[in-house]
């Protein structure tokens, strides 16, 4: 097949693409790099400033390019954000690509719609971004967030993107619960891709000092729950200097990321999350023990009854105190959480079968 891939979140469209053409696909993955994040991509578009000089370069590189996205078997997009545009902007992209190709598919990769209405109208999760609880999370970037992903250009582009698509693909359990009452009949999950093949694994023995590693996104602080968990991660250090010590990394590009979080025996990484996302899965086939998202929900979607390697945490200050000494103190701990995450990512996770399971859905509908 013929597949386009727009738009990049973590790393996943290039994972993709990869393990499509070691399938024996043709692959083309449009984007920006997911920003200062730097990730590959055939064709760039990224857009330096939110400038009205930008957006018109913008615009036009991106008019230049509309005649090489056609003639595809399948478009992607990775959400209805998919340009660095306003949502509702990138709506006659969108209705070209579904013009001119012969299917179009939506990721559910991220927040959006139908994520934020449940959040904020359903008991479906204990907690999430937007509250915990019934109490609303009220910070400025939540507010903003709540009404243009209910009310504004957003929620219009979800719509209408999702009831016209050809299917809808989550790659969290968080999305797909979202996205179930409305759109069962095209919506499937499937977990994200990891490609063993360009990471250095290594089952973490005992440390001496148990090295604790947090990336922080300074425009995404509180949304991803940095702005808690920086905080706690820093009173442990300073609890047991002797026992532990801190890595916090700021806004730094995807290759340099890396090599930083090789050297990590524990990684914190999304607050709110029920499901380990990239960076967690990345850090997990490092062989480094994650604290984040790893709620009973992730384990029965994949039907995983044997591995618990994440240290699952929720949106208490006390708590991630609690589990974070714990397993500073006890990090005799480390070696089989590290083992186990080795072993759920190859388990789960593989580029290869995931690549295949995207091709088996975009075939059938």
């Amino acid at each position: 097949m013929k597949i386009l891939l727009i738009g990049e979140f973590s790393n996943i469209h290039w994972t993709l693409a990869e393990g499509l053409r070691q399938l024996g696909h043709q692959v083309c993955v449009v984007s920006d790099g997911n920003h200062w994040k730097g990730y590959k991509r055939d064709i760039d578009l990224f857009r330096p400033t939110s400038s009205k000089v930008d957006a018109v370069k913008y615009i036009v590189r991106l008019l230049r390019i509309l005649p090489r996205l056609r003639g595809y078997d399948v478009v992607q997009i990775v959400n209805p954000s998919f340009l660095s545009l306003k949502p509702e902007r990138s709506l006659p992209i969108y209705h070209y690509l579904r013009r001119h190709n012969k299917k179009i598919f939506l990721g559910a990769f991220g927040t959006d719609h139908y994520y934020a209405k449940a959040c904020m109208e359903s008991d479906v999760y204990k907690y999430s971004d937007f509250r915990t609880g019934h109490q609303f999370r009220d910070t400025p970037t939540n507010r903003k967030a709540v009404q243009e992903c209910l009310y504004g250009g957003t929620a219009l582009a979800t719509q209408v993107i999702a009831q016209s698509c050809n299917g809808i693909i989550a790659c969290l359990w968080e999305y797909y619960v979202a996205y179930l009452p409305h759109f069962s009949e095209k919506l499937t999950y499937i977990p994200l891709p990891i490609n063993f093949s360009n990471i250095t694994s290594r089952v973490r023995s005992i440390p001496d000092k148990v090295n604790l590693f947090i990336g922080i996104q300074s425009q995404r602080h509180d949304i991803k729950g940095t702005d808690i968990m920086l905080p706690v991660v820093r009173r442990v250090h300073q609890k047991h200097p002797d026992k532990c010590r801190l890595t916090e990394v700021v806004d730094m590009p995807y290759t340099q990321y890396q090599q930083l979080l090789d050297e990590a025996d524990v990684q914190l990484d999304q607050l709110y999350a029920y499901t380990p996302s990239m960076n967690s899965l990345l850090a997990m086939a490092k062989g480094v023990v994650v604290c984040g998202g790893g709620e009973p929900e992730n384990y029965e979607l994949i039907n995983e009854r044997e591995l618990r390697p994440i240290v699952n945490v929720t949106p208490s200050a006390d708590e991630l105190f609690e589990v974070l000494e714990e397993l500073v103190l006890h990090k005799e701990r480390i070696p089989e959480l590290s083992a186990q995450g080795v072993e759920y990512v190859k388990r789960h996770h593989d580029y290869l079968n995931l690549a295949q399971q995207y091709v088996d859905f975009w075939e059938s509908h």
